[in-house]
């Protein structure tokens, strides 16, 4: 089942033809379909070392070569903040064989993504993961500010998507509940400045292995953006205790903290619903991270108000 309308299709034998038109340094080498969470990419293996991502959505290939072009830069900036390996920038494909868009290829990592090993309830991976977000708002901003793209910026430029997905969820979830949440966190205020962020950190981008943080892939938007927006790791990868740890190792205070519920929240809240036949990993995922929110809220309600903006 196709997750988006207007997804592209590509398959093994395609981006076998592709290698071997435009890298016949690396024709002969087995090619493997990776069946991943991910939503933005077909994913394939090109012998041991190489995987090849596919855009499953676009139209224009020029405006596709520019953001892979940009991801890699990001990338690249990325490897030298990061605490973990990240995957390294290798080329660009072009369109051919069928496929409409430029294409990348990016080293392989090794790993479990956490859909696959949850890390939830690890103390160790709280730690890699305060060290890796810490390690990421250190790097230097060279003056740049949040570039007005997706999460990151101001929490009301959200509401009309999360109307639609309160309306999508009415028969999935408790929405008036939700719709209370979201009326509180969206008037946060907006206490800090911009730092370097991944700006993604959610399951299937976060590399596990026995309980530790191994790697971090789909790097390419590394950039600044409101601190507060790597906090979706929190909700989205650990249990309470988990979550504390994180918190006091990166210092959190009670505004930024629960800037960090809003962003996750406005992620999962899309999750549920869009993906609940077509990706059941992604619906499931939301919903959980869901779940965490409003019983964290529930505490919160009971005891301390939140501020207001």
């Amino acid at each position: 089942m196709k997750m988006h309308a207007d997804q592209l299709h590509v398959d093994r034998q395609t981006v076998r033809r592709l290698v071997e038109v435009q890298f016949p340094q690396w024709r002969g080498l087995p090619v493997t379909e990776l069946r991943t969470p991910g939503t933005v990419n077909a994913i394939f293996r090109i012998g041991d070392d190489l995987a090849a991502r596919f855009p499953l959505v676009g139209h224009d290939p020029a405006q596709a070569r520019a953001s892979l072009e940009a991801e890699a830069e990001a990338a690249r900036e990325l490897a030298d903040a990061a605490t973990v390996p990240t995957p390294e920038p290798v080329a660009i494909g072009e369109p051919g064989a069928g496929y409409p868009l430029p294409w990348s290829v990016q080293t392989w990592l090794s790993g479990r993504d956490a859909t696959v090993e949850d890390p939830a309830g690890s103390n160790a991976f709280a730690h890699d993961l305060a060290e890796l977000i810490a390690g990421m708002r250190a790097h230097d901003t060279g003056g740049r500010r949040f570039d007005g793209v997706g999460r990151g910026g101001h929490l009301p430029d959200h509401d009309e998507w999360l109307e639609t997905c309160f309306r999508q969820s009415e028969d999935l979830l408790d929405v008036p509940l939700l719709r209370r949440i979201w009326a509180e966190l969206r008037t946060l205020p907006e206490v800090d400045e911009d730092a370097m962020c991944h700006r993604d950190l959610n399951p299937p981008n976060i590399l596990v292995e026995d309980g530790r943080l191994v790697g971090v892939l789909d790097g390419g938007g590394f950039g600044p953006a409101d601190p507060a927006l790597d906090l979706v790791a929190a909700w989205h990868l650990l249990d309470e205790t988990q979550r504390g740890i994180l918190r006091r190792e990166l210092g959190c205070d009670d505004v930024q903290w629960r800037r960090g519920m809003a962003w996750a929240f406005q992620q999962a809240m899309g999750l549920v619903w869009y993906y609940l036949d077509s990706n059941p990993t992604m619906s499931r995922w939301g919903r959980r991270t869901l779940d965490r929110i409003v019983d964290a809220w529930a505490v919160r309600t009971t005891t301390v108000p939140l501020p207001r903006g």
